[in-house]
């Protein structure tokens, strides 16, 4: 794969860069006026997202930082986002243009003080993994085999000004209005500064292993805080293939994946109130012995009491089918406005009735079915009737809590690696038994 020589840092560089992207796409869209003579609509509007698609990634991906951690966000929308987009977004979770050499040893320098082979026994400057924010080196220090993440120059310095360059996208494709709109994205700013802040970063991790360690089937790397800055972190080396690889070929093995993946995420929601909120599969290995491997702490989510309380009380069954109950647990999770027309309640009491009937099945059987594709189809389908509704289109798509922004996609993600896992008969409640 080619290498990186130079990131843009500063804001024009960056906007530029976009602009340039901008571009582009403006002659794609001539190009699918001119298809819409040749070819059906169906037809013309495929090649446009996928030429859309091509050119917003590569650029995206020459810029790093933010703006490709959000394409990477945005790639787990499966059921907002057109497929050509889901697919070439998906590449941001493990397959970018690395940096080079060069810039590598540049760039350990600026944060270490010291070259990589002042400090590591040995250090490969090719990287084996490039993603949104860093990349990864593998090392060796005491005869220790090591992976060394270092993060991308200008990262953590851009993020609100790239922020600012995606928002007006994001704010057209949510549908997001009114004047406390910007808790969202200071939501997402928030948690991308800390994402930067790899001292955070190996806090939190340890932290995390040592509070999920007695879970079967998981695994994870120590972390070595005096070969690690707030840009460079020094983990050991797991051996494994990334989750995303994983063929489905024994149930059993599936099965105890998944288990223990399900119950990783529901220990740390239900018992400790703060959750790993990346769930995508570059963030996961399989060993040789077919265990799980968490490798990445960097975007951890606090669960307030005040938003887990209503949101695993509209969880259950008996609460989303009593509509006094269920309207007032809306109000706490502020989906529903005191400033709603009585059209708008109607129709998000209506909508999320039915999304929340269907989303939190899993949670009402002692049992689950992962692999079932009658239910993941359900919910494809639901997510693509909202997306073209055109009356949705015509309300506030401002509502809900900040705290949806990052629990919500947890759960995507989780649902969407149970379902690539094929996972069957998962114990749903089984992380009480820790």
């Amino acid at each position: 794969m080619k290498t990186i020589d130079s990131i843009p840092t500063s804001k024009i560089q960056r906007a530029s860069k976009l602009v340039s992207t901008g571009a582009k796409i403006g002659v794609n869209y001539i190009k699918y006026y001119g298809d819409k003579i040749t070819k059906t609509e169906e037809e013309a509007k495929a090649r446009l997202n996928e030429n859309n698609a091509g050119d917003i990634y590569d650029g995206l991906k020459q810029l790093k930082g933010s703006a490709l951690k959000v394409a990477q966000m945005l790639s787990m929308e499966k059921s907002i986002l057109p497929q050509a987009y889901v697919e070439k977004f998906s590449l941001s979770q493990f397959s970018v243009p690395p940096l080079s050499p060069a810039l590598v040893t540049k760039t350990f320098k600026k944060y270490f003080g010291k070259n990589p082979n002042e400090i590591y026994d040995s250090f490969d400057s090719v990287s084996v993994n490039a993603a949104s924010i860093g990349q990864v080196h593998k090392a060796e220090k005491d005869g220790k085999k090591l992976a060394v993440k270092i993060q991308y120059p200008g990262v953590a310095e851009s993020i609100a000004s790239d922020l600012s360059l995606v928002k007006p996208i994001a704010i057209k494709m949510f549908n997001i209005r009114g004047k406390d709109s910007d808790k969202y994205f200071k939501e997402v700013e928030n948690k991308l500064v800390e994402e930067t802040n790899y001292i955070l970063e190996v806090e939190q991790s340890r932290t995390i292993v040592e509070a999920c360690k007695h879970i079967p089937n998981l695994k994870f790397p120590n972390y070595y805080p005096e070969l690690s800055s707030d840009r460079i972190i020094s983990m050991d080396w797991m051996q494994g293939v990334h989750l995303s690889e994983f063929v489905y070929k024994d149930e059993e093995v599936a099965n105890k994946l998944g288990q223990a993946l399900w119950d990783f995420y529901m220990f740390q929601i239900h018992k400790l109130q703060k959750v790993h909120a990346d769930p995508h599969p570059g963030n996961f290995l399989i060993s040789p012995k077919n265990e799980l491997i968490v490798i990445d702490f960097g975007c951890m989510k606090t669960i307030p009491d005040d938003f887990y309380i209503p949101y695993f009380e509209l969880a259950k069954k008996e609460n989303i089918a009593n509509p006094e109950y269920f309207e007032q647990k809306l109000f706490e999770l502020e989906i529903l406005r005191e400033d709603d027309s009585k059209e708008e309640l109607i129709f998000f009491r209506a909508m999320f009735h039915e999304m929340l009937s269907l989303f939190t099945q899993p949670f009402n059987q002692e049992t689950f079915d992962f692999s079932d594709e009658v239910f993941f189809g359900k919910i494809s389908d639901l997510g693509a009737k909202y997306a073209k509704s055109t009356e949705l289109k015509n309300m506030n798509g401002n509502r809900g809590s900040k705290h949806f922004i990052y629990i919500n996609r947890t759960f995507f993600g989780l649902y969407n690696l149970m379902h690539d896992l094929k996972a069957k008969n998962i114990k749903i409640n089984n992380f009480n038994t820790y």
